[in-house]
């Protein structure tokens, strides 16, 4: 089975090549304070509530001062193995009509935003930050988180598939893995559209390599104190998926000392992929730029053991489903030699995958 366990539509997941956990109803649910502590104090929350076995499930905002973030311990904990499909995803885009209702920021509005970025680049205040944007849609009928799972998962197996409280996506981007003493992470910076030329352009693009750079580096600042050996891939290579593909690079290596999954997103959180570079100046403009709240988007999601190891994406190509509102989201990289025009396309690229999982319209 992939998802036929899930049954509760305010309940949890988080499966990748039809392998992961499902989660129904609430046992315990942990709201992080909106500070800079918050994964630590959430490892400490569940150190007294997990056994060594068990799974909990963790959505964090992306800004920490931000409510919205919540780890909880489900009431009926599933184990998924398998290739089984319920059917619901049909109930997602097929009696119900799903309409695109606006942004929290224009199209024009967010040009402009991207044409600000670039000159305070220029003049050097920073080197990179990413900026995203959102995109409204409305439905006659309650929509369906878990019918919309299962076809992120049937069309992205290689992603990985998450389910929080109607919080639900499919991101392709690895923050950490720990299993044991063993850690990994795959970074994500630049993107394309799936045909080979495309790729190849990619990656030869001085423009998308820079990005990209900032991204890698981040992620290995981050973990290097805390290995023992860290290996990081020389050159980046093409992730492929169904609809784009991305510049990927991944980084392994040995834990020094044990280290909770949670510390570890921690230190990673927030990469240059999802924020900007140097992250203490960039970062705290992204709220100004894009005029909005991410919210949940580009924040860590995942599962967590209660022996510390754990699994966290990036929360990428998601919405957060709200009765008959949805919220979807996308962002791109810019750096100094980054077009408005283009990067905005890119959004459009990225926004694409969930619009079509809903059946958006667009006009």
């Amino acid at each position: 089975m992939t998802l036929d366990a899930l049954t509760d539509p305010a309940g949890y997941a988080f499966v990748q090549q039809q392998q992961g956990w499902v989660g129904n109803g609430v046992a315990d649910r942990f709201e992080p304070p909106t500070t800079l502590d918050r994964f630590t104090r959430s490892a400490e929350w569940l150190s007294d509530r997990l056994a060594p076995d068990g799974v909990a499930f963790a959505s964090f905002t992306f800004d920490a001062g931000s409510d919205g973030s919540a780890v909880a311990i489900p009431e009926q904990l599933v184990r998924v193995d398998g290739t089984g499909r319920n059917g619901r995803a049909e109930l997602v885009n097929g009696v119900n009509k799903v309409r695109y209702a606006g942004a929290s920021v224009s199209e024009v509005d967010w040009m402009e935003a991207v044409a600000t970025a670039t000159a305070q680049i220029r003049e050097g205040r920073y080197d990179k930050v990413v900026l995203a944007r959102d995109l409204q849609v409305w439905a006659d009928d309650v929509l369906d988180p878990i019918g919309l799972a299962e076809k992120l998962a049937a069309r992205f197996p290689s992603c990985m598939t998450f389910v929080h409280e109607g919080f639900v996506g499919a991101t392709p981007e690895l923050l950490v893995r720990r299993i044991g003493n063993r850690v990994e992470s795959v970074v994500l910076a630049g993107t394309t559209t799936p045909d080979d030329a495309a790729g190849q352009a990619l990656l030869a693009s001085e423009k998308d390599r820079e990005e990209h750079g900032y991204a890698k580096e981040s992620a290995r600042a981050a973990l290097a104190p805390l290995c023992d050996d860290l290996e990081v891939d020389a050159d980046p290579w093409l992730l492929r998926l169904d609809n784009l593909q991305h510049l990927a690079t991944r980084l392994t290596g040995t834990l020094r000392e044990p280290t909770h999954v949670l510390e570890l997103v921690g230190a990673l959180h927030p990469t240059a992929a999802v924020g900007g570079t140097p992250r203490e100046v960039a970062v705290p403009l992204i709220g100004s730029l894009e005029g909005m709240d991410r919210a949940r988007y580009a924040g860590p999601v995942g599962v967590v053991r209660g022996n510390g190891d754990g699994t966290f994406g990036i929360a990428l190509r998601c919405a957060q489903l709200t009765a008959r509102r949805a919220r979807l989201f996308a962002g791109c990289g810019i750096v100094a030699g980054s077009l408005p025009e283009a990067e905005l396309e890119e959004t459009r690229l990225k926004l694409n995958t969930m619009q079509q999982a809903l059946g958006a319209r667009t006009n």
